[in-house]
C-alpha cells in the first residue's frame, strides 16, 4: 500500500470528518441519555470519546504536527482506566443486584 496515512487523510476533506465524528459523538449522547443498561451506558461513553479521538487525529494529520495524535493516545490509556473502573463498579452492582439497570443505583442509595 506504501503511502503515508497523513496524505491519505489529508484528501478527504476536513468537513467529512467533523461530520462523522459529530454523528458518532450525539449517537453517543443519546445512548447515554436514552438507555437503562449500565453495559450499554458505557459503551456509548466510549463512542463519545473515540469521536473526539478521531476528530483530534484528523485535525492534527491536517496540521502536519504530532501532539494531536499524541493526545490521542493520552486519552486512549485514560479511557482504558475509565472501562476498568466501570467494568468494576458494574460487576459489584451486578453481584448485589442480579441486574445492570441503571435505574436500581436509587434503592442502593439507602
Amino acid at each position: 500500500m506504501g503511502g503515508d496515512v497523513n496524505t491519505f487523510i489529508q484528501q478527504v476533506p476536513l468537513e467529512y470528518f467533523i461530520i462523522l465524528c459529530t454523528i458518532m459523538f450525539c449517537l453517543g449522547v443519546l445512548g447515554v441519555l436514552l438507555r437503562k443498561n449500565a453495559i450499554v451506558i458505557l459503551g456509548c461513553v466510549e463512542l463519545m470519546l473515540n469521536s473526539v479521538n478521531l476528530l483530534l487525529a484528523a485535525f492534527s494529520a491536517y496540521n502536519g504536527d504530532g501532539n494531536g495524535q499524541l493526545l490521542v493516545f493520552f486519552i486512549m490509556v485514560v479511557a482504558a482506566a475509565e472501562v476498568a473502573v466501570g467494568l468494576a463498579i458494574i460487576a459489584m452492582m451486578y453481584r448485589n443486584t442480579k441486574s445492570v439497570d441503571v435505574s436500581i443505583f436509587n434503592k442502593l442509595r439507602g
